[in-house]
């Protein structure tokens, strides 16, 4: 999926592509460290990019994964469209904060309209390192 700049952003802050998390996607291509300045930030952009697809999104998934539990390789599962994200609860997390939790339930469908549906409901760990927010892990009810 090829994401219009100027189209409302996947991850339902209200902004467009451009102006929410097509900077995290493009300054980590770039290879600049300066990235999501909260964790709900990289939460909503490591949830675009997996609503995007695609090798760069995977390759922005597992930069902003924390080494320590990174696996070597992913594969984005071009079956399955991520529909909408809602953001229930931030612990932590700010620009001053070493670790932070975001929960949130991202909703799916399989196979087109008729498709499958469901919703991932996760309870996110981050941590800031060097100034950088990254995914350490979660668990999923």
């Amino acid at each position: 999926m090829t994401l219009d700049p100027e189209s409302r952003c996947p991850c339902g802050a209200g902004d467009t592509y451009a102006a929410c998390c097509a900077r995290y996607h493009e300054a980590a291509r770039m290879g600049d460290g300066a990235g999501a300045p909260t964790a709900e930030a990289l939460m909503r952009s490591r949830y675009t990019a997996f609503a995007v697809g695609g090798t760069a999104m995977a390759d922005y998934l597992l930069a902003t994964w924390h080494p320590s539990t990174r696996p070597a390789a992913l594969e984005l599962d071009d079956e399955t469209q991520w529909r909408r994200l809602d953001v229930v609860r931030t612990t932590a997390g700010g620009p001053f904060d070493t670790e932070g939790t975001v929960d949130f339930a991202a909703h799916w469908r399989e196979g087109g309209p008729s498709g499958r549906r469901g919703v991932l409901r996760e309870h996110s760990r981050f941590v800031r390192e060097g100034g950088r927010w990254f995914y350490l892990d979660g668990d999923v009810d």
